[in-house]
């Protein structure tokens, strides 16, 4: 993948798992940007500062983060967010969402090309008769919905253990 593909891949793509990964550790407690910051860039998303807290600030706006710190506190001053309700809800909805596209994703993978693999590709140019580009064919039937996604507080077996423990920010 050349640098235009990649840089394309983080903005267009990658952008909206930067949010279910925000709204994850928001949802487990509270997070700041920082703390936000290192987390998405071990995880290997390209993120600066200046993409980072208009994020996180629209996600605010949107009613999915709420700000658990004083106000007042000056505009550079740490802002613990934690997530919503309904910020709980747009992340059981993506985390839905996430487990039925990786049961596809598997599905995908089955069948060599030519052996009863979905369409074809012979639309485009750059890709392999069965290939990824075959996936898009109009006829593929819908699927059923996926189960709900363990580990999101809510949709959890009683006693299960919770994905992560909750950010210590005040350390970092």
């Amino acid at each position: 993948m050349d640098a235009t593909d990649h840089k394309a891949l983080q903005r267009e793509i990658l952008l909206g798992f930067w949010k279910v990964h925000i709204l994850l550790h928001a949802a487990e407690g509270p997070v700041v940007g920082q703390w936000m910051l290192r987390e998405l860039r071990a995880h290997g998303y390209e993120v600066s500062p200046g993409t980072l807290y208009p994020l996180l600030h629209r996600m605010e706006r949107l009613g999915w983060l709420c700000c658990d710190g004083p106000e007042g506190a000056g505009p550079k001053a740490r802002r613990p967010l934690r997530a919503t309700a309904r910020g709980r809800e747009v992340l059981g909805a993506a985390l839905r969402q996430l487990g039925e596209l990786r049961a596809e994703a598997g599905e995908a993978a089955g069948p060599e090309p030519g052996h009863g693999g979905r369409g074809t590709a012979a639309h485009c140019p750059d890709s392999g008769a069965g290939g990824p580009a075959s996936l898009t064919d109009a006829s593929v039937p819908p699927r059923p919905a996926a189960p709900a996604a363990p580990g999101l507080p809510g949709n959890r077996a009683p006693g299960a253990a919770t994905i992560h423990s909750a950010p210590d920010f005040r350390d970092r």
